[in-house]
């Protein structure tokens, strides 16, 4: 029963600590709901050949305002973009992620 008890205490702290990381939060966001098709990481090439790599988003969005999009619903003319919609939090995390990457 103690051990369950630190395991809860230790998963209630570990929480709050991804929470006060909003590029670590962005980053998992984007390696679990984009990396199939986008290159998530500071650099490479995305494995769709017409998934724009997020290293260099920035040259084509204006990262500012990249949270509204996310939120509103990204949706791509080609049929494999399936429409995601973040809230606003992880969509603030996803763009101080971007930042971090950008070239």
């Amino acid at each position: 029963m103690r051990i369950v008890a630190c395991l809860i205490v230790l998963v209630a702290m570990a929480a709050p600590a991804q929470a006060q990381d909003p590029v670590r939060h962005g980053r998992a966001l984007v390696s679990e709901f984009c990396a199939s098709c986008h290159a998530v990481g500071p650099r490479g090439r995305s494995p769709h050949r017409s998934a724009p790599p997020f290293h260099a988003l920035g040259r084509s969005f204006d990262l500012d305002d990249f949270p509204r999009l996310l939120v509103r619903g990204i949706s791509a003319t080609h049929p494999d973009m399936p429409e995601i919609r973040f809230n606003e939090d992880d969509a603030r995390a996803v763009r101080d992620y971007l930042r971090t990457i950008q070239h």
